[in-house]
């Protein structure tokens, strides 16, 4: 792989951000540049000019009247994307041609050719792919993380991943691309993926796995209601539940369980955390249940805390200025993706399949 390439200056310590979209997630990354030290966002472009102009104004940025405008801009070091999810691929291959970093909302895309061609483009132009999981960053994650690489649970027995989630219907009409095959991908590849993905990041890849996934409640193209079981590489089993179907709405809920220790995570609190042998560090898991809030995105779309987001940028202003990967890559990434396809292809086939 290229030497990444950093388009600021030795001399320029902020990182300057172009974003393309003006939706509900955008503002959340506009919040999130503006509270990170040494990044500053400079421009806007969406498919609405109203719409980025009204966006511009609020978040005090220049407003462009096209993708091609915001990509010749040399005030841009890094395009966020946080358009339909159908159209992250495309975006961030235009970007990184332009040699310019690429930040971009989960998922990656919804093709798996799709990702690997965005990999590829940033690979060959020596640019940093960055993909949003922020909830890695979370402190009862990163805790649970730690725990698990310090061995100790054991040997691993169950590991699960539960988004029992409330969408109405108003939420899928309020915008023509959700719930739509081409742009959206379903339940699990919106909803659920940032659940999947922490499930990778802690548990390991997926062996193999077995699904089953319906649209049970709403009018729309693609699921809303899927099961999964999964066999792990590490030999442990689990299960991956994900819903916008599911009255009145329940928090994300992340359970690991093993030989000597089990942990739940409810939208990233540690509501269980029981070791056969202790440990000092186990006395923070006090403060974080203290500290915490639950309830986030399981019945509003809008509900998404900026804390997250903002580490994640912190790191990646980071990468950009050190000319090293980002705490999660495009490779990275793809895991998730990869994994949701599978779910579908095994509910199509009836069968179990191996990753």
């Amino acid at each position: 792989m290229p030497t990444p390439v950093t388009t600021a200056s030795p001399s320029q310590s902020t990182i300057r951000f172009g974003l393309v979209g003006a939706g509900s997630i955008a503002a959340v990354h506009a919040r999130a540049i503006a509270n990170t030290a040494g990044a500053q966002l400079t421009a806007c472009f969406s498919r609405s000019p109203a719409g980025a102009q009204a966006f511009a104004a609020e978040f005090g940025c220049d407003a462009v009247l096209s993708l091609a405008e915001l990509l010749a801009r040399d005030d841009c070091d890094v395009i966020v994307i946080t358009t339909p999810s159908g159209s992250h691929a495309e975006i961030g291959i235009q970007a990184a041609h332009q040699k310019k970093h690429v930040l971009c909302e989960k998922p990656l895309d919804i093709s798996l050719d799709a990702i690997d061609r965005l990999i590829t483009a940033c690979e060959s132009n020596g640019v940093l792919l960055g993909v949003v999981s922020q909830s890695r960053f979370g402190p009862g994650a990163l805790a649970l993380k730690h725990a698990i690489d310090q061995g100790r649970f054991g040997r691993l027995a169950q590991c699960s991943a539960y988004v029992p989630w409330l969408r109405t219907d108003e939420y899928y009409a309020a915008a023509p691309w959700r719930g739509t095959v081409a742009d959206d991908g379903g339940a699990l590849l919106n909803q659920g993926l940032h659940a999947v993905d922490l499930l990778l990041w802690l548990a390991g890849d997926v062996r193999t796995v077995s699904a089953k996934v319906q649209t049970r409640i709403h009018d729309i193209e693609t699921e809303d209601n899927a099961v999964a079981w999964l066999e792990f590489d590490n030999g442990g089993l689990g299960v991956i539940q994900c819903s916008t179907c599911c009255y009145p709405g329940e928090s994300k809920r992340i359970e690991v369980k093993g030989q000597y220790g089990s942990v739940t995570l409810v939208d990233d609190v540690p509501v269980l955390w029981e070791f056969a042998t202790a440990t000092p560090d186990d006395d923070e898991i006090v403060h974080l249940r203290e500290d915490a809030v639950v309830g986030l995105g399981a019945s509003d779309p809008k509900a998404v805390a900026e804390g997250g987001h903002r580490a994640q940028y912190q790191d990646f202003v980071a990468a950009v200025a050190e000319g090293r990967p980002p705490a999660v890559t495009g490779t990275e990434a793809r895991r998730s993706v990869q994994l949701i396809r599978a779910i579908y292809a095994s509910s199509e086939s009836g069968e179990t399949v191996r990753l």
